[in-house]
């Protein structure tokens, strides 16, 4: 079922939206969740999780493109629910191997004086992936925003794993770079 159909079955409360939702998108957001959670039943609670989230956004909100408004909700619901089970504990993972990669270039304050800096920093962050080439860009998000492990990136691209981590490196020294010129670090 095309993407605006589907839309259109949210506006209209229809509960056929979710299965449809379910059908084309819940293996996209299940690889998102379990990808940040590496747990099944987390992962899974997750994307139901962003079904009801989207029943509940929609309307008033109308996505322009549903896999990103799925994949954002997704992501957003499993890194909370991530932060949730490991406050105490540092686990494993991806994710922790991400944060700590991107670690040396963002602040991690969540301080309230500090909502225009981050707005700021969201609107670089954009022009700063807007301006690196096209492969540079796909593997900095596959590694950051997906959560991919680096030997899978290399294997998507075709490129070995020090192809990967070195291209990572260089593109977190650019983002330093980027964010110590616009005074963000």
């Amino acid at each position: 079922m095309e993407d605006e159909k589907i839309i259109d079955l949210y506006w209209n409360r229809s509960e056929n939206a979710i299965s449809e939702t379910a059908g084309k998108y819940g293996g996209y957001c299940y690889s998102i969740a379990y990808r940040i959670l590496t747990n099944q039943e987390d992962a899974q609670e997750c994307v139901n999780d962003t079904y009801m989230a989207a029943w509940n956004a929609m309307p008033p909100k109308r996505p322009a493109i549903l896999a990103t408004f799925l994949g954002k909700i997704t992501r957003h619901l499993s890194i909370d629910r991530w932060r949730s089970q490991n406050r105490v504990k540092r686990g494993g993972g991806e994710m922790v191997l991400a944060l700590e990669e991107l670690e040396e270039c963002i602040d991690s304050g969540e301080s309230a004086e500090k909502a225009l800096e981050r707005k700021e920093l969201a609107m670089v962050f954009n022009r700063f992936l807007d301006s690196l080439p096209e492969t540079e860009r796909r593997v900095f998000l596959c590694r950051y925003w997906y959560l991919d492990p680096v030997k899978d990136i290399a294997a998507a691209f075709g490129f070995s794993g020090s192809k990967v981590t070195s291209m990572l490196y260089r593109t977190r020294g650019k983002l330093r770079t980027v964010l110590e010129k616009e005074g963000l670090l």
